[in-house]
């Protein structure tokens, strides 16, 4: 027998392996002098089991559209042109009677939650925490989420667009990364972290990273497309591994938030559209809704509040520049449809719809009036609303990246038809209503529902159809119980009592209580007035009465009870300060502030490196109220260089250092005024160069000042001083500056990401030279 026949037979077990080498005889392999090693058994071969989803659980995708009007998308009576929505609508459930809270981040933590916001740190938006349990903007790990949940169960998770519900202290790029999307059961973020952001020049994070847009707003870049785009990547790369697992897409748009953005071809679908007004906007729109079953049979129409004017009221240059900014808006909205379209036919083309339970909330709170009465967009370089004949001049570039434009209140009052109120008011329907559309093919059937609901219905929800039981403990921390009730039960029961009787409202200081179809509300003020400074003592709270509805006879609250019904108003008064109570909602308009502000507002010196990109505002310097320096060690080139070494900002404010034709160039912007900058005198020579900036404000100016907008973009006013530069220690010019402050966007060394804060370069404009070092001093 020849070796390879040996081997062949001892492969297969038929020769032992002992019996083809000689040396392999049962006396070679006698034991061995000294101890021997025990012999153990070897273990079973086993791989950790995997979470597996239930039989037959559907894949969810949750979709939530930013600041949009009960009655604004077609799919509710509204005049904005929503054929996916109403694609869904028509072919599922429609719930008329469905709130949230006031706001955007109150109503998200609650959404992904399924408790109270304030029971999870959301009292107000994640820019204006306070150090109160009810405000701190900390999701507790005893509040896992929607995420969370479903990825224990089997589940893939993405999130995409508008998050805003980490705390804006954490949103930096060393972290602490537990309480971003991606810390909170999402395995897959493309989004912005923050309220709002410019729609062309986004500030995006890819999981945890910054990300940068992949085209220019010339190449036809929009935020709403980009995350769609990455939302229907991330859906065939799904399909492609990992097909017989059920996902969760919660899908948020930035949309319909300021600015109002959006390319030209959707505004001009809606030319001559709201050349009527908005008085008689809301009436049509109301007229459709009963004429559709959309809102109760018994639902009043209300008038117009005081403090909105009457269109007949305006002048004809305010009816046209006004009537534009809602022809905008009708384009944004109408955009944010298309792009959901686009996510759903991906899911459809893969054969997946069958099997998906679809949720799209038409709007995080009611309509925004935060545009004031008279809306805005182009400010002169003292930060002041141009002249209305200045506005129409510039009104065709209005959707575009130039101006952070929003429309005018009443337009937000219109399209919140049936309801009183808007965005921030939680005393009334109008700011804590908005459209519910629930579809599911096979399994629900097309109707209109009347139950009162509540965003935190969601979570529940969803737990309930895909057969999850809610776990009393996740990682080892027992869970606060669900404050949600699962809506299936009104699936197939159209007049099924509602399950959800109790539920407090309040933002922004106003107050909304609903008990077994009464409402009691208070309002502190509307958005359109002017602020009222944060207390933490609730002292001057109460500048209106408390008002009282029957909601069952009046459900758009056109009849005040308060009067007749004294005690009924004592009653749900007194349950809504134990709900507060039991919430942590008190105070109900505390003093901002963060963990951050006391270590950055003691920080003097700052020093950057080449690389040093988006960094948050809240982490740079703030230069506002501060005379300051600007060190630059660069190294350029024997042939020269170019680029931007500092750029705090972008082209709607901010401030750059950078170099061109071997000069070095210092530019501050303010409200896309470029008038303030100051050019060497002399040539940038090759080798090492120290750069010095010496900037003094004058005293007198700094009387005038004001605060960063939530979004995170200048709402400063200019404060004028002088700027010095020198190179090497040489002087290389001075002036006189009309602002020497501006910031927004981001921080960055080595380039300008974003939007340019300079017309004299493009973006990213990355210098070609090398970075050494840049300090900013404050003084």
């Amino acid at each position: 027998m020849n070796l390879l026949q040996r081997i062949g037979l001892m492969l297969s077990g038929t020769v032992a392996f002992s019996s083809w080498h000689p040396a392999w005889t049962q006396e070679s392999q006698a034991k061995p002098n000294g101890p021997t090693a025990p012999v153990h058994e070897v273990p079973q071969q086993l791989w950790p089991e995997p979470p597996k989803a239930p039989a037959n659980a559907p894949n969810v995708v949750v979709i939530l559209i930013d600041d949009v009007g009960f009655g604004a998308s077609s799919a509710f009576g509204g005049p904005i042109n929503t054929p996916n929505f109403e694609r869904l609508a028509n072919t599922g459930l429609r719930y008329n009677s469905f709130h949230m809270n006031a706001l955007c981040s109150p109503t998200r933590a609650a959404l992904l939650t399924g408790r109270n916001n304030h029971q999870v740190g959301f009292g107000s938006i994640a820019e204006w925490s306070a150090p109160y349990p009810g405000y701190n903007t900390i999701i507790p790990k005893s509040a896992a989420t929607i995420a969370e949940i479903l990825k224990e169960n089997g589940y893939s998770t993405s999130a995409y667009g508008k998050w805003h519900n980490t705390p804006m202290w954490q949103v930096n790029p060393a972290g602490p990364f537990d309480r971003w999307p991606t810390g909170l059961g999402f395995e897959h973020f493309y989004g912005f972290i923050q309220a709002a952001d410019d729609q062309y020049y986004p500030r995006i994070y890819s999981d945890t990273a910054p990300a940068e847009p992949s085209k220019t707003p010339k190449e036809g870049y929009t935020f709403t497309t980009d995350i769609a785009n990455n939302a229907i990547q991330w859906l065939h790369q799904h399909d492609a591994v990992a097909n017989d697992k059920p996902f969760f897409i919660y899908f948020a748009t930035g949309a319909t938030h300021e600015p109002h953005q959006v390319p030209k071809q959707y505004i001009d679908h809606y030319r001559g559209h709201f050349d009527q007004g908005w008085d008689v906007l809301r009436k049509e729109i109301f007229d459709r809704q009963k004429a559709e079953g959309l809102i109760p049979a018994n639902a009043d129409f209300t008038p117009r509040p005081d403090g909105l004017p009457a269109w007949d009221s305006l002048t004809d240059d305010q009816k046209k520049l006004l009537a534009h900014e809602a022809e905008v808006y009708a384009g944004y909205l109408e955009q944010a449809d298309y792009e959901v379209g686009r996510v759903l036919d991906a899911i459809r083309e893969e054969g997946k719809a069958d099997n998906t339970i679809v949720f799209t909330i038409i709007g995080d709170n009611g309509a925004s009036a935060e545009g004031g009465l008279e809306g805005h967009d182009a400010r002169d370089v003292n930060g002041k609303p141009r002249t209305i004949e200045e506005r129409n001049d510039i009104a065709e570039l209005l959707g575009s990246e130039l101006y952070m434009n929003h429309y005018a209140a009443a337009w937000a009052w219109a399209l919140n038809s049936p309801w009183v109120g808007t965005k921030q008011d939680a005393s009334h329907l109008g700011g804590v209503t908005d459209p519910l559309i629930i579809n599911w093919p096979g399994h629900i059937k097309p109707g209109i529902r009347g139950q009162f609901s509540h965003v935190n219905d969601i979570a529940p929800t969803i737990y309930d159809i895909a057969g999850i039981k809610f776990p009393d403990e996740i990682a080892g921390v027992k869970q606060i119980p669900l404050e949600g009730k699962s809506l299936v039960y009104t699936f197939d029961n159209p007049n099924a009592p509602t399950r959800h009787t109790l539920q407090y409202f309040t933002t922004s200081g106003n107050r909304g209580i609903y008990k077994d179809g009464w409402w009691a509300g208070n309002r502190y003020h509307s958005t359109w007035e002017a602020p009222l400074p944060p207390t933490n003592t609730d002292k001057d709270i109460d500048v209106h009465p408390w008002e009282l509805y029957n909601l069952n006879d009046d459900p758009a609250q056109a009849h005040n009870l308060a009067d007749k019904y004294p005690e009924k108003l004592k009653e749900l008064i007194k349950i809504f300060d134990e709900e507060a109570i039991r919430n942590h909602a008190y105070p109900l308009l505390p003093a901002r502030s963060s963990p951050l502000d006391a270590t950055q507002r003691d920080k003097a010196s700052f020093v950057y490196r080449s690389g040093d990109e988006r960094v948050p505002l809240r982490y740079a310097p703030g230069f506002f109220g501060h005379a300051y320096t600007i060190d630059a060690d660069v190294i350029v080139p024997p042939d020269g260089a170019e680029g931007v070494i500092l750029a705090d900002g972008g082209e709607l404010g901010g401030l750059s250092l950078f170099v061109k034709n071997n000069h070095v160039y210092y530019e501050v912007n303010v409200s896309n005024d470029h008038s303030d900058q100051l050019v060497a005198t002399q040539t940038l020579r090759p080798g090492l160069q120290h750069i010095k900036l010496v900037v003094t404000p004058n005293a007198s100016a700094l009387a005038a000042s004001a605060s960063v907008s939530s979004a995170g973009f200048s709402s400063r006013g200019p404060v004028s001083g002088s700027v010095r530069l020198s190179v090497n220690g040489t002087p290389a010019g001075q002036a006189q500056f009309s602002s020497v402050y501006a910031a927004g966007e981001t921080l960055d060394v080595g380039s300008d990401l974003g939007s340019p804060v300079s017309l004299e370069y493009k973006t990213p404009y990355r210098f070609t030279g090398t970075i050494d070092k840049v300090t900013v001093t404050l003084q």
